[in-house]
């Protein structure tokens, strides 16, 4: 047939559609011209419209709309070119809806909407395609969207055998573009526009850059594929030859994999164990989980931490101790100077294990300011028992957890740190320092103190419980021993459990031996410095210990000869001094500058109103200026100082017995009171005070504030005052001597019932000072204030209450 024609077939095809048709709105994609295709519809408008033209010409427009989620479309939603069809067949659907098939034959163009509701009936014209058949581009173009496209259907099982055919047996290039489009996987919009495309040619250029897009997708799908399939194979390959590893182990009779190597591990160091009752089911029961579980299961990693945590614990009998009492006196002596009752009360407490054989004790508190060797003697109990050593921190804890873990069920839960101890010393028995047991908190996640109550109880601790094994561990072979710098913050019930062994400081002799012997040899090592390269004379020595160290401990002292370390160590990198350097004491300030005590301040700078009294602290020992003062105004006293309630409560009653001594002794005095506002203050203000043996020592100064009298020189006081004017007893008298003595005070007033505390002073403290015992306030203000001695009578006192 001749392309006229052809041309003559489509004009003629044109005049016997009718120029009016019923429009069908389309949601989805637009329908291309020469295909059949079913369409299902649920409007009943559109239904009744499709019966109607059933009974008719059978001819129908299909458009599609510009909005894909209107339902049903306004008139002016909806796409000017559509495509006509005719109606092949109807089928009613369960539902109540259609499916009626067509076959499309052209474009048209809608001219003019006859009605303003869905389904629309239009007015349009039919469209043809532009193009020329001999055009020699329109022809490229069609070969290279049939190889474009063949290329696109290898191997794509999208595209079958059928569609192939229908596509090269297409003789018109714009068809063959329809075609394409119809089956391609592109945006509505894109296919609308090939759609109203009437040029055959730029349609064709049109659909083949779509095809190129397409092309370019399928192969890296192709590619995503390959990799996928390629992984998988691997996967299969790999697992098939693991398959094969572990029947060839397991023919040789070797563990098939890791997780059965890591069970025979586990079971071999468990059975030698030798668990009973409990402990044995609870392990036996991991065992088994462990060995049914899969690596891949959340439990898996849970359960084979619990398990190497139970293996990693000495859960055999430890030997029994073998202490030599001369090997632990002389180790003791080899790593501390001086603390003979330290040292006393240790090795009575190292004999009493020794004759018993039993493994269960008191725990040893050690007690004392910081600097005075608590932690290093508790490494030396360790060496004298041939014992691991480990210490771990309880300042500032605040959870209980810490004490005794963490249930399993939290995620990286652990024990605590008397379990995680265990397994770092791998032994039943070592020697656990507990530091710092007077600065544990508590808070809503508990109270760490009374979880300890539970461990260092010898009566609990054999069948202790922490929370992550929840087994019973017997912790009776430990030896406990814990360090604070007070009592105060302790609980009594752990005070209960434990032995107190006090460490009171350093005297300067004392200090003098511990830096020849420990702190000078460790510094100069630190500092890169040999022995013999730097020298010291007593006299420096004891300047430093006077003059930059005065606290109870040595840290202080190790500070100041670490910086004369350092200087010289710069001078002699520097050529500026000549090796042995020799530290005499009037060259100190060059390396130390300016001392921070001055020789016999205290009692240089003494006026009415001063008194010098003796405090025990949590640092140690201390020396303390009580200042009062006076202002004319109403009666009344005023307290500075950070003072605490029972120093408030021993000022009042200092205040009281002043008053009333004035009154007896003091006539002329009489009025002070009455017409002055004193106020008693004790410096430094930023540091807390508190306790009553300052009694004495404020009733002294306000005396000597109204009676204009100076203290007498290097004397200091302690005692608790009443308010009859008895001298009552205080704590902490060998810490004070050495405050006294660190100070170079001479003598100290102290409360008779006293005196027999002074037996338990080693002589070399008390050495240079004398001691006046007093048992009411007369004896105290005649020692303190000589100038009034003779003022203050018996029979007076009596009178006075005292």
């Amino acid at each position: 047939m001749s392309d006229k024609q052809d041309e003559n077939q489509v004009i003629s095809l044109a005049e016997a559609l009718p120029n009016r048709i019923y429009v069908i709105p389309l949601q989805g994609k637009p329908i291309f011209p020469g295909i059949v295709t079913p369409i299902m519809l649920s409007n009943m408008d559109e239904i009744a419209v499709i019966n109607k033209v059933i009974e008719n010409d059978k001819v129908i427009g299909m458009v599609l709309t510009t909005d894909p989620e209107a339902d049903p479309p306004s008139r002016n939603e909806l796409h000017k070119v559509g495509t006509v069809a005719r109606i092949i067949k109807r089928m009613n659907l369960p539902d109540g809806g259609i499916n009626i098939y067509i076959g499309t034959y052209m474009r048209f163009r809608i001219k003019k909407i006859l009605n303003d509701e869905s389904p629309y009936l239009a007015t349009v014209e039919y469209l043809n395609d532009e193009y020329n058949p001999e055009d020699i581009e329109i022809k490229g173009l069609t070969r290279a969207l049939l190889s474009e496209m063949k290329q696109i259907m290898e191997g794509n099982p999208v595209f079958s055998e059928e569609m192939r055919l229908n596509m090269v047996n297409i003789d018109a290039p714009g068809k063959i573009a329809d075609f394409i489009t119809g089956i391609l996987n592109i945006d509505r919009d894109k296919q609308q526009e090939v759609l109203a495309a009437l040029n055959v040619k730029k349609r064709m250029e049109k659909v083949l850059i779509y095809i190129k897009k397409e092309h370019e997708l399928s192969k890296i799908q192709r590619r995503i594929v390959g990799e996928i399939n390629e992984k998988i194979e691997k996967s299969q390959r790999e697992y098939f030859l693991r398959e094969e590893i572990k029947a060839i182990k397991k023919e040789l009779g070797e563990p098939a994999d890791a997780r059965s190597s890591e069970y025979q591990k586990f079971q071999k160091i468990i059975e030698e164990f030798h668990f009973e009752g409990e402990i044995a089911e609870q392990v036996e029961q991991e065992m088994e989980k462990y060995r049914i579980m899969e690596p891949s299961s959340s439990e898996y990693i849970v359960t084979r931490n619990y398990l190497d945590w139970i293996i990693s614990l000495p859960w055999t009998e430890p030997p029994a101790d073998e202490i030599d009492m001369q090997n632990a006196s002389g180790i003791l002596d080899e790593d501390h100077y001086g603390l003979e009752d330290v040292k006393e009360r240790i090795l009575e407490y190292l004999a009493v294990r020794k004759i018993k054989h039993d493994s269960k004790g008191s725990i040893i508190l050690l007690v004392g300011p910081p600097g005075v060797g608590k932690t290093s003697i508790g490494k030396s109990i360790a060496r004298s028992m041939n014992r691991p050593f480990f210490r771990f921190s309880v300042g500032g804890m605040r959870d209980e957890a810490e004490i005794k873990g963490h249930r399993r069920t939290y995620v990286g839960a652990m024990p605590g740190k008397v379990i995680q101890g265990l397994k770092i010393v791998k032994s039943r028995a070592p020697v656990f320092m507990i530091d710092e047991i007077d600065k544990l908190g508590s808070s809503y996640q508990g109270d760490p103190s009374s979880a300890l109550l539970e461990v260092l109880d010898p009566e609990q601790n054999i069948s202790f419980r922490d929370h992550y094994l929840d087994l019973p561990f017997d912790l009776s072979h430990i030896v406990f021993i814990a360090t604070a710098n007070t009592l105060d913050t302790i609980p009594q019930p752990l005070i209960d459990r434990m032995e107190i062994i006090r460490l009171s400081g350093y005297v300067v002799d004392e200090k003098i031996e511990i830096a020849k012997r420990y702190l000078i040899p460790k510094s100069l090592k630190k500092h890169g410095l040999k022995k013999g390269q730097i020298r010291y004379n007593k006299t420096a020595l004891k300047a430093i210990a006077e003059g930059y160290a005065r606290d109870a401990g040595m840290r202080a002292y190790e500070k100041a000869v670490d910086r004369i370390h350092r200087k010289v160590a710069r001078k002699v990198l520097e050529n500026e001094t000549e090796i042995p350097v020799l530290i005499k004491a009037d060259i100190l300030e060059d390396y130390l500058k300016k001392p921070h005590f001055r020789e016999e301040e205290l009692n240089k700078n003494l006026l009415p109103g001063m008194a010098l009294g003796l405090a025990w602290t949590s640092m140690g020992g201390a020396v303390l200026v009580i200042e009062a003062d006076a202002v004319k105004s109403k009666s009344g006293y005023k307290l500075t100082g950070q003072m605490g309630d029972i120093m408030k409560e021993s000022a009042s009653i200092a205040y009281t017995k002043a008053r009333k001594l004035a009154e007896i002794f003091f006539p002329d005095k009489q009025n002070f009171f009455n017409t002055h506002l004193l106020h008693l203050h004790i410096p430094a203000g930023a540091t807390p005070k508190d306790g009553p043996s300052a009694g004495i020592t404020m009733t002294t100064a306000l005396i000597s504030l109204i009676t204009g009298t100076k203290m007498k020189n290097s004397l200091a006081m302690t005692g608790e005052i009443s308010l009859t004017g008895k001298v009552l007893a205080i704590g902490g008298l060998k810490e004070k001597t050495i405050a006294a003595q660190r100070y170079g005070l001479k003598n100290i007033i102290i409360p008779e019932a006293n005196l027999r505390d002074l037996e338990d002073i080693p002589d070399n403290v008390k050495k240079g000072i004398t001691f006046h015992p007093v048992s009411c306030i007369d004896e105290v203000i005649r020692l303190a204030l000589p100038r009034l001695s003779g003022k203050i009578t018996n029979n007076e006192l009596n009178r006075a209450g005292g």
